[in-house]
């Protein structure tokens, strides 16, 4: 695993009530194809990423945005980079080391419900077609 070039800050997305020192790992399902156990944590240099993440993650609870830092390696999210986009446009990446919480971010842009509508329908597209991969 190569590191990246960026230096952060990074943020995670979740529904999950989080404190800073918390680890987040790998080992649970993917957001996006529930049936999938991922072998990574992913996370992203930027707020409104990460924002996205947290108001697609299933469950009922708020969306909530955390600073993260990295306790490990981290590559590259091969799920959005060179396989569908050109370089690392979303400053997306993964690790198989935990994240640690530092902190909670407020200040990123929230979804329309509209905007949020025609996400959902995405993924639920994308879990319909079975050619459709995630690299875990």
């Amino acid at each position: 695993m190569t590191r990246p070039q960026d230096d952060g800050p990074f943020f995670h997305g979740t529904k999950a009530d989080l404190r800073i020192g918390d680890l987040l790992t790998a080992g649970f399902p993917s957001n996006y194809r529930p049936e999938i156990v991922m072998n990574h944590i992913y996370f992203t240099a930027t707020r409104d990423g990460a924002g996205l993440a947290a108001e697609l993650a299933p469950g009922d609870a708020e969306p909530r945005v955390y600073e993260v830092e990295p306790t490990g390696e981290f590559e590259d999210d091969p799920n959005v980079t060179d396989k569908k986009f050109p370089g690392n446009p979303t400053r997306s990446y993964r690790s198989s080391a935990p994240l640690r919480v530092v902190g909670e971010v407020t200040d990123w842009t929230r979804l329309t419900p509209e905007a949020l509508q025609e996400w959902r329908d995405r993924l639920a597209a994308i879990r319909a077609d079975e050619r459709a991969e995630i690299i875990n």
